[in-house]
């Protein structure tokens, strides 16, 4: 049966070609190419070819392939086209100043997390190294992310920077990849759905060792808070070095509002250095919500829990943080000792995705799923309400 319904004119598929186009995102930006006046504009000409103008935001964008393949798909896919060719350009100087004055809604530059934005800042701290404080960190992130909020995290633990690794940005010589340059503005990479920025993505070689002092440490920590381009976040977390160095004394200048996740052991002793980290940050301003104890036990196959470093730990470091707090701080969780949670983070799939019914996971998405119930404080913030 013969279709009898009339031909689109030439205005009218290139509005469903702009249409279709507005349905591609920016993998990088996060944001519709149409949105981005990476769209110059869309050409019909005879026998159903569609021209597409696109424009990137920089020679050599990372995105570039993945772009003109979502656009020319997009393009096709709309009735009565025939074939797509795409002209590709790179934006002018001048587009492209625009282009970051807009996405940074015309604030100025600074710390973009002020006690007046809505993005939820938690700091993740531990009083000393290896108590999974950056496992924790990426699982709890993901599992936000997966619940469906806007995450980002920044990789603070200058030093000791793991995050790439742990949220599989990185490749098989263990480098993480370069985030995108605009101008001055720095265009996180994404995993799982997450925003991810760390010192790590800027040397030239894993085993390169960053031996900064103070000075060095604060404008890095200050410039990833302010150049680096997260968007809209409902969370914003932060990977803090273990301990009360350098760079927990600068978080707690540039964000005092934050609020601080303590991870911790099970052994009583834990309590001790766990609690001098929480302490610094409320030197600052800053609120420590929660206690998280990882490594707290072994399950076995019978359901029992062997307790191979003890008990005691987290509800001791809650117990003592509890102390000049109006109210107390809970243990938000207990991770067990867990072979896919180890694992995940060797391949760089948080065990919340790759084995979520391992116990390590389900204890993991019950500190997420606290840390939702548990909202914040908006006591002194500005809510951009106003009243006629």
């Amino acid at each position: 049966m013969a279709d009898d319904s009339p031909a689109a004119t030439d205005e009218q598929l290139g509005a469903a070609v702009l249409a279709a186009l507005g349905r591609v995102v920016d993998p990088e930006i996060r944001r519709p190419v149409t949105e981005l006046d990476m769209i110059r504009g869309v050409d019909v000409q005879p026998q159903g070819r569609v021209r597409v103008d696109l424009q990137l935001t920089i020679v050599g964008c990372p995105a570039a392939d993945t772009i003109e393949r979502d656009v020319r798909s997009a393009a096709g896919s709309v009735d009565g086209v025939q074939h797509v060719d795409i002209d590709v350009s790179v934006m002018s100087p001048a587009t492209r100043a625009a282009l970051t004055e807009r996405l940074r809604a015309g604030r100025p530059r600074g710390v973009q997390f002020t006690p007046d934005s809505l993005t939820r800042v938690i700091a993740v701290t531990s009083g000393k190294g290896g108590v999974g404080k950056s496992t924790v960190t990426v699982n709890l992130a993901v599992a936000l992310a997966a619940a469906g909020q806007r995450v980002g995290i920044v990789d603070v633990d200058v030093h000791g920077f793991s995050v790439p690794g742990l949220m599989g940005l990185t490749d098989e010589h263990g480098v993480a990849p370069r985030p995108t340059r605009v101008d001055s503005m720095i265009l996180p990479p994404v995993a799982h759905e997450v925003k991810v920025v760390s010192i790590g993505m800027f040397v030239d070689d894993v085993s390169t060792a960053v031996s900064w002092r103070g000075p060095m440490l604060h404008r890095t920590v200050a410039q990833f808070l302010t150049d680096v381009w997260f968007g809209d976040l409902d969370v914003l977390l932060l990977d803090l070095p273990p301990g009360t160095g350098d760079v927990a004394i600068s978080v707690g200048q540039l964000l005092p509002h934050a609020e601080v996740l303590v991870v911790t052991t099970p052994q009583a002793a834990a309590a001790d250095v766990a609690e001098r980290s929480g302490v610094v940050a409320r030197q600052t301003g800053q609120r420590v919500i929660g206690v998280v104890e990882n490594m707290a036990g072994l399950v076995q196959p019978d359901g029992s829990v062997l307790h191979l470093f003890g008990e005691g730990g987290g509800d001791e470091t809650a117990a003592r943080l509890s102390r000049g707090q109006d109210s107390p701080v809970p243990v938000l969780g207990r991770v067990p000792l867990s072979v896919p949670l180890r694992e995940g983070g060797d391949t760089g799939l948080p065990v919340v995705l790759g084995a979520p019914d391992d116990p390590a996971a389900l204890a993991l998405r019950s500190v997420a799923d606290a840390v939702t119930t548990m909202g914040r404080g908006l006591a002194g913030r500005k809510l951009g309400l106003s009243l006629s």
